[in-house]
């Protein structure tokens, strides 16, 4: 019964006040074998997968429908995988596959490890902003990420596989799909994430360092994009199981 607490079983809703996601591209060999069976990557050119690192502030997160007083605010670290399902009506989803995710409060860790398998642990993420710069920085966690959002063109980061900043945008996640694997039961349980006012603006890294990532041993790793958002309501529906068949 406690189990079946993990397949986020009502939908939720929040606001995104601030959201930064780097991109990563990886040779899609070094990746492949991080994912379930059921998961592909979602791979440009087909050369390059990509791991996205999600920095947001969330507000009032909280079951949908309830007073948004009753929600609760926190800072968010995830790391996840773009990647394809071919679900049992043979449609063609992309979505992410998590990873790993950090929050800056211990209810949210309690909560989070309650009703989704998203493994949640809490650390000391800060945040400074300056002018046009944000910086956000874990020490238990060796996490450093400096953005600047002046005026002008953005560049590219150097490396990245993309040749414009439009090819860089089909890889700014959140994706509609976010996709757990339930190898007990070979079941997959698929959450949609319906947004609004989605316009991402490109922005400048001036440094970036991750632990987790380093961890990964993924020596072709390259940040390709990184994207920002402001203030975007955004709510989770239900999740949804089906049986995968390979």
């Amino acid at each position: 019964m406690f189990s079946s607490l993990k397949n986020h079983p009502f939908p939720v809703e929040a606001r995104f006040e601030h959201s930064l996601v780097l991109t990563f591209a990886v040779p899609a060999s070094q990746i492949s074998d991080r994912l379930p069976p059921c998961l592909v990557p979602d791979t440009f050119n087909e050369r390059w997968a990509f791991i996205a690192v999600a920095l947001v502030q969330a507000r009032d997160l909280r079951p949908a429908g309830f007073p948004a007083f009753l929600g609760s605010d926190f800072f968010l670290v995830g790391y996840r995988i773009f990647v394809r399902y071919t679900n049992t009506r043979g449609q063609r989803l992309r979505g992410l596959f998590i990873l790993k995710s950090e929050t800056n409060r211990r209810k949210m860790e309690w909560l989070g490890n309650l009703f989704t398998s998203y493994n949640y642990t809490t650390t000391d993420l800060r945040e400074t902003r300056q002018d046009q710069r944000w910086l956000i920085q874990s020490a238990a966690s060796g996490l450093e990420v400096e953005t600047s959002s002046g005026p002008g063109p953005v560049p590219l980061p150097p490396g990245s596989p993309f040749a414009n900043w439009t090819e860089a945008r089909r890889f700014a996640g959140p994706l509609p799909f976010t996709f757990s694997w339930k190898p007990a039961t070979g079941q997959v349980l698929i959450i949609e994430g319906v947004r609004q006012h989605w316009k991402p603006e490109p922005v400048e890294v001036i440094g970036h360092r991750s632990a987790f990532l380093e961890s990964l041993g993924c020596p072709g790793l390259v940040l390709a994009n990184a994207f920002r958002l402001q203030n975007i309501p955004y709510r989770w529906k239900k999740g949804r199981l089906e049986s995968w068949n390979p």
